[in-house]
């Protein structure tokens, strides 16, 4: 039984705010992680994803900084989306107090955000690649800075932002505080850690690697050919909501068509969707007028939907790391579902490397092939490629449901 929020050491006023955000008991990462946050202690915080740590961090935060001037707090998160996620939380608890933040993230207007951090907010929450562009610049300033947090670290490290972070912190005070978090704590974090934080107070409330316990795991060994008919007959199942997985933006636009034509409203996420294209493919998942979304891994860090019934790891990921974070999406807060992950022969080391991290084997099941949808889709695949016929174009979702603007090739995702 997790201790109450009254007795971490938090104000009458964060109190009264996380009855007002209906927070009944913390979390274990946000029991743990507030009272050293809140002595201004360094702290490396391991949970997996849905679990509470961003109020984990904000809540001390926002404590610390009330009624004071100036910017005094940077997040770092490595995607667009996670940014804007992050904001909400930030929003809810630190206006009440006084407190502002700014935006800085890439695909919007770069003169707005100078113009939001000349007003010197208390906080500002920016992807790694903007913020660069905006210290090159001359346009950002953090020499009153005393706390940095860096959200999501194994996502920034895996996306080659190393270097981008390291500029940012040659900018940063030397002596400031410090609170990482991370789904998983591989090597490459926890080395970075080593060099970067100062005596940190370390929490690891789930063992690095595992996911969340309420997802019902289930793992289908298909040949290549089997995936998107078995995909179209798990969806057939139930009516629950479902978060598609693929490696490459190229696989997210082709299920993405299979799924259209089978008849389900869906979405797609990738690097060459458009700023506006992918809000409105989230907005619309969220709402429920999407009953799918197909995604690749960069795309949908931040995606918080809390009642995704269903993930499919159509492809498996290039990180083994990577399931953990997939996997818990459908896991998120006291929610459960299932997480279906087809694996092809080609991909059994990758499986294998993935079991490792989770220390434990997923659960086989059988590949419905005598499944009429699953039949059906099977022999139009088989028709298909006797007959392929003329290339089809890739229009993606319709203008109205995503944007008028078409996809574009996506700059690096260091610049994300």
């Amino acid at each position: 039984m997790s201790a109450p929020f009254d007795q971490l050491g938090l104000s009458p006023e964060a109190l009264e705010a996380v009855r007002r955000a209906r927070f009944a008991q913390p979390t274990p990462i946000q029991q743990r992680a507030i009272p050293p946050a809140l002595a201004g202690k360094d702290v490396i915080g391991c949970a997996a994803t849905g679990t509470g740590k961003t109020a984990a961090y904000v809540l001390p935060l926002v404590e610390r900084f009330a009624g004071r001037q100036g910017t005094l707090g940077l997040v770092l998160a490595p995607t667009r989306e996670l940014v804007q996620q992050i904001a909400e939380p930030v929003r809810f608890f630190s206006e009440p107090r006084g407190l502002h933040h700014a935006v800085v993230i890439g695909g919007e207007d770069m003169a707005a955000q100078v113009d939001a951090l000349k007003q010197r907010p208390t906080f500002v929450l920016a992807t790694p690649g903007r913020l660069v562009d905006l210290l090159e610049n001359g346009a950002a300033s953090f020499s009153h800075l005393e706390a940095l947090v860096l959200d999501e670290a194994d996502r920034m490290l895996d996306m080659g932002f190393l270097p981008q972070i390291e500029r940012i912190l040659a900018a940063l005070p030397r002596r400031r505080q410090t609170l990482l978090f991370s789904a998983t704590l591989g090597p490459d974090v926890s080395r970075f850690a080593r060099e970067q934080l100062r005596q940190p107070v370390r929490i690891e409330v789930t063992r690095s690697g595992t996911p969340a316990e309420r997802a019902e795991q289930r793992l289908y060994l298909v040949k290549p050919e089997e995936k998107s008919p078995l995909l179209l007959a798990l969806l057939a199942r139930d009516e629950a909501t479902a978060l598609v997985f693929t490696r490459t933006r190229e696989r997210a636009d082709k299920v993405h068509r299979t799924l259209q034509r089978a008849g389900y409203r869906c979405g797609v996420l990738h690097a060459d969707r458009t700023q506006n294209q992918r809000q409105q493919a989230m907005d619309a998942f969220r709402k429920g007028t999407y009953r799918c979304l197909v995604a690749t891994d960069i795309a949908a860090r931040g995606l918080d939907v809390e009642d995704v019934g269903h993930v499919i790891n159509y492809d498996l990921p290039h990180a083994p790391e990577d399931y953990v974070h997939r996997i818990g999406r459908t896991a998120r807060a006291a929610a459960s579902g299932v997480a279906s992950t087809f694996a092809t022969s080609r991909e059994s080391a990758t499986l294998a490397s993935i079991e490792r991290v989770m220390r434990a084997k997923i659960p086989r099941r059988p590949v419905p092939r005598e499944d009429p949808i699953f039949q059906a889709e099977w022999e139009r695949l088989q028709t298909a490629q006797r007959d392929p016929g003329p290339p089809q174009k890739d229009h993606g979702v319709s203008k109205r449901a995503e944007g008028h603007a078409p996809g574009r090739h996506a700059r690096t995702h260091k610049r994300r």
